[in-house]
């Protein structure tokens, strides 16, 4: 082996090994394409091995270049967790820290508290990404993940920020057509508007209400993967919905949609989740910890 690569580089390294593109990668990191193809090259001189397959169209990892990487990965987790641990950086937020979340979620309750959470802290830079599914945090590059319901897996740690749930919502105008559901089983025959989202099986309605759990399969003629696609066709009077009171308390206030079996309601506690090994990284640390306090202050009242 020539001279060590650097650190840098070996970051780099792993954007395009994430993206599968010089340009993508470039576009990323705020470099020309050009910078990054020459970069990796230095960084396989140095290795002594070709990290990439390259086409026209892409870059692929060889089995050298996937073995490279699982290396690269520890050593900036274990430079990352070193500044955490004996510099300053454990007690002031620094570096890179990129954030996922749903679009709604994202849009309308954590883009303004990062905006406020990126103002407190000039030596942070926050990336937000907005995405209707669940992220591979670790290979994907994230850091922290906004995330309604429960959190699955093994690698990964939940901290709640917020308890909330979802609840069962119509417009006056469907419920004087149809009638108001007196049992869960009743959602059944009526017209319920379903959305894909990220921790719900698709048109499975589990609720927890006087008896316990319960499920019910509901249907309807409108479905979206879109949340506030979802909550204006109830407004417009077409269905049922089943939607965080985040994201229905002000139609509730007002008067367009009102509760449907209010005794229901679904589990929807909102968590930061993300790698067990930044559980002391300050940024994250940080950055939780101001969730949690302004969320509540802004929380609806029904779910105070």
């Amino acid at each position: 082996m020539n001279n060590p690569p650097m650190l840098e580089d070996l970051r780099l390294f792993c954007v395009v090994a994430r993206r599968n593109s010089f340009i993508e990668s470039a576009k990323e990191v705020g470099a020309s394409p050009a910078y990054v193809s020459k970069r990796i090259a230095l960084l396989e001189e140095s290795l002594g091995v070709r990290l990439f397959h390259r086409t026209t169209r892409s870059v692929v990892m060889t089995e050298e270049g996937s073995n490279a990487h699982e290396w690269a990965r520890k050593i900036l987790d274990d430079v990352e967790q070193m500044l955490e641990t004996v510099s300053s950086a454990k007690r002031v937020p620094r570096g890179l820290l990129k954030i996922s979340t749903s679009f709604a979620l994202g849009r309308k309750h954590v883009s303004p508290l990062i905006s406020e959470f990126a103002a407190l802290h000039p030596d942070l830079k926050v990336q937000l990404e907005l995405v209707d599914r669940q992220v591979d945090l670790v290979n994907e590059g994230f850091d922290l993940d906004i995330r309604v319901g429960p959190v699955h897996e093994p690698h990964l740690f939940a901290k709640r920020i917020f308890a909330s749930q979802r609840v069962l919502c119509a417009s006056p105008a469907y419920l004087k057509r149809h009638g108001m559901p007196a049992a869960l089983a009743d959602l059944r025959q009526h017209e319920c508007l379903v959305i894909r989202e990220r921790n719900q099986s698709f048109g499975i309605w589990r609720m927890t209400g006087p008896q316990g759990v319960e499920t019910v399969k509901v249907s309807g003629g409108l479905a979206s993967n879109h949340g506030e696609i979802i909550h204006q066709w109830a407004i417009d009077g077409h269905g049922i919905i089943l939607r965080s009171i985040w994201d229905v308390d002000a139609s509730l206030r007002n008067g367009r949609l009102v509760r449907v079996l209010p005794h229901y309601s679904q589990e929807a506690d909102l968590c930061a989740v993300y790698p067990l090994q930044m559980k002391n990284s300050a940024k994250i640390r940080e950055c939780v910890r101001f969730l949690q306090k302004r969320l509540n202050v802004n929380a609806p009242a029904e779910v105070v």
